[in-house]
């Protein structure tokens, strides 16, 4: 691909996330979300199945708001999130753990996006309002490289390949806001 056209693409990029984060998030994604999250590991055809919710309110804090993962059943795996703004007309915001852990968020185009690595594992989140539903997913990879290939010049770069672990997809409803 030629980079003018690349730079382009990241322009436009921008350009939607922002009006998207302005105007739709979070005000329309407040609620209490739930469903079913397939978890597909390895090679595996059939996925674990569990029960997934996302709650998402305004906190005490004004412009910060609750992102309140829950898998399973509340007791099993509760994690009671924070969401902040860290610039919200560029659409970068951050989920704070609140245990020293903060993990940050963009808008590209209509998906609110992040990526961290933690323990030999990169993580990719993917959250995309769709009318009434919520669709999560994610990617877990290997950090480190299975494979370098190329040969190093502008005609044929390095090009490093990760394995991509699990997949985990959910898709979520409004239960109420």
């Amino acid at each position: 691909m030629k980079k003018g056209f690349l730079l382009f693409l990241a322009l436009l990029l921008v350009q939607l996330s922002q009006g998207q984060s302005a105007v739709d998030f979070p005000k329309n994604w407040l609620g209490h979300w739930e469903g079913e999250l397939s978890w597909y590991s390895g090679n595996s055809n059939s996925p674990k199945k569990v029960k997934m919710q996302l709650n998402i309110q305004p906190a005490d804090t004004l412009g910060h708001y609750t992102w309140q993962l829950i898998y399973g059943e509340q007791s099993e795996d509760n994690r009671p999130y924070i969401l902040k703004p860290v610039d919200a007309s560029k659409g970068h915001w951050v989920i704070d753990e609140r245990n020293g852990i903060v993990l940050d968020q963009y808008w590209t185009g209509p998906v609110f996006s992040g990526a961290f690595s933690v323990q030999g594992s990169t993580i990719i989140n993917n959250y995309k309002l769709e009318k009434d539903r919520l669709i999560v997913e994610f990617f877990s990879l290997q950090t480190k490289a299975v494979r370098q290939s190329g040969n190093g010049t502008q005609e044929s770069p390095l090009v490093d390949s990760y394995a991509v672990r699990s997949f985990q997809k959910a898709i979520l409803k409004r239960k109420k806001k």
